[in-house]
């Protein structure tokens, strides 16, 4: 009986949340679909956002993006290795870096955005900028990247790293040849979700890489992301409302895009068997 009433709450949770998903998918496809076109994806924004398209935009987004990413996930690679690798079980100095990244990761987005702002745009000089809005949301990203990378790292069995200290492996190469390849599913997952959260993201958007939608010619220009875009449509342009839905479904577009892309590369990259000690060769 339990057990039927287990199976019955899973199923009606799982279909809600299909539901879900579908009605929000759905909704978007409904509205934002008429208004795809090629000149929405390459034209630049007219009449405030009705007209044109969004290309500058989209550009300025994965600019934002890519300076978010090569930014973080140095600095979350490095502290994980530290993390895991570097320091012994119980560490004082492990155990603080491991509450620094957790509070980052509770603090809110707004506030991040007023961190940016005074850092990075004033004190630094930055001023609204895409690199002031990318460096924001490497802070923002870090402790996702950090905790998938020090799961990651924490799943290679203890055996290997004995089997490479018994080949005589230094530290370094260990970590290199045996514990990074073993890990790297969890880092692509990592790499992944990060990405999502540096796409969605508005508010620190807005008070780090600004409103002006031309087209950037550097990281140093301002530059408006689709998130910031899609709230502009919505609560500020009158008639802008089915170009946010557009907008939206290009946003989303996006996000699968990345997806896809990464099971691609785990699938073709990552999906060998040969990991840990057996990759190394004499």
């Amino acid at each position: 009986m339990g057990e039927r009433w287990l199976v019955a709450f899973a199923s009606v949770a799982a279909a809600l949340v299909a539901l879900a998903a579908l009605w929000l998918v759905g909704t978007l496809l409904v509205h934002g679909l008429p208004e795809l076109s090629w000149t929405l994806l390459t034209a630049a924004p007219l009449d405030a956002g009705r007209a044109g398209g969004i290309g500058p935009i989209i550009v300025a987004t994965l600019l934002i993006v890519g300076v978010a990413m090569a930014s973080a996930v140095p600095l979350a690679l490095g502290t994980a290795v530290l993390i895991s690798e570097l320091t012994p079980p119980g560490s004082r100095l492990a155990d603080a870096v491991r509450r620094c990244v957790d509070a980052l990761a509770a603090v809110p987005s707004i506030v991040f955005g007023l961190f940016g702002n005074a850092l990075l745009c004033k004190a630094l000089g930055l001023g609204f900028s895409i690199l002031s809005g990318g460096l924001t949301l490497a802070c923002m990203v870090l402790p996702i990247l950090t905790r998938a990378t020090l799961l990651g790292l924490r799943s290679v069995p203890l055996a290997d790293r004995l089997g490479a200290a018994a080949l005589g492996l230094s530290r370094t190469s260990t970590l290199l040849h045996v514990v990074l390849p073993a890990a790297r599913r969890a880092l692509v997952v990592g790499l992944v979700l990060g990405i999502g959260r540096a796409l969605s993201e508005t508010a620190a958007l807005i008070f780090t890489s600004g409103y002006v939608d031309r087209m950037p010619r550097s990281v140093f220009d301002s530059g408006r992301a689709l998130s910031v875009h899609i709230l502009d449509l919505s609560l500020n342009v009158p008639g802008g409302t089915e170009r946010a839905y557009a907008a939206s479904v290009v946003l989303l577009g996006l996000l699968l895009a990345i997806n896809a892309c990464a099971s691609l590369l785990a699938h073709r990259w990552l999906g060998r068997d040969t990991v840990g000690l057996g990759a190394i060769r004499p």
